[in-house]
């Protein structure tokens, strides 16, 4: 392996997690339009009508998901950006504890959704109440890591939860990959979506823990 071979798996990995953090932006902000401006007229898409009342009907339990989960989105990254922790320890400290509050109401709030707004029934809720726990417990060694002063070990869980928060990014294009397919309803294939979107980004990030680990 040459040595530039790590720096581009690097920016590999930088670019793969801001386009999916994108993803995620973009979805919570196109979910945040629907409800404050609800559509008029017919839809042009009957099954996505059918998930935007599913929302509606819990808009204050959305909004208590995604606003906390849009931020996590976006301050998480810069976490792991070596120069800022350097050079703005007092920074990342409290940042660190701002992303464990955001994460805990976005993890107890996916829990939440996981048995009142399901849309692929009892698959995605398996599906989301065992990442929801994963994320939570993976926020909480995190945590506990750091008080112990175990850098290297809280860096590791907290990739771990980022690697599920990523997830729901994940899902979109499975799902949109479904929709153009055709073959099922979204009550038979959001399940299947949530699994592999959350695995997959948790597998991915497992793979950057070992091949980093004592390089960062």
């Amino acid at each position: 392996m040459t040595s530039s071979s790590p720096t581009k798996q690097r920016r590999l990995v930088w670019t793969l997690t801001l386009i999916l953090a994108t993803i995620g932006l973009l979805a919570a902000a196109r979910r945040a339009f629907v409800l404050l401006s609800p559509p008029v007229g017919p839809p042009r898409f009957a099954a996505a009508a059918a998930m935007d009342a599913g929302f509606a009907r819990h808009r204050l339990l959305t909004f208590t998901h995604i606003l906390p989960a849009s931020l996590f989105m976006v301050l998480m990254p810069l976490q792991f950006v070596q120069r800022i922790r350097a050079k703005h320890l007092a920074w990342h400290r409290w940042n660190g504890r701002l992303l464990i509050a955001l994460g805990s109401v976005v993890g107890f709030s996916a829990l939440v959704m996981s048995y009142t707004m399901a849309i692929g029934g009892a698959n995605e809720t398996a599906a989301t109440t065992l990442y929801a726990i994963l994320f939570l417990l993976f926020l909480s060694l995190g945590f506990w890591n750091i008080r112990q002063r175990r850098i290297a070990q809280h860096r590791e869980w907290m990739l771990r939860a980022y690697g599920v928060a990523l997830g729901i990014a994940t899902t979109r294009p499975i799902v949109a990959a479904f929709f153009a397919a055709g073959r099922l309803a979204p009550r038979e294939f959001f399940g299947i979506a949530f699994w592999l979107g959350f695995t997959v980004t948790l597998l991915a990030a497992e793979a950057w823990i070992q091949f980093s680990r004592g390089r960062s």
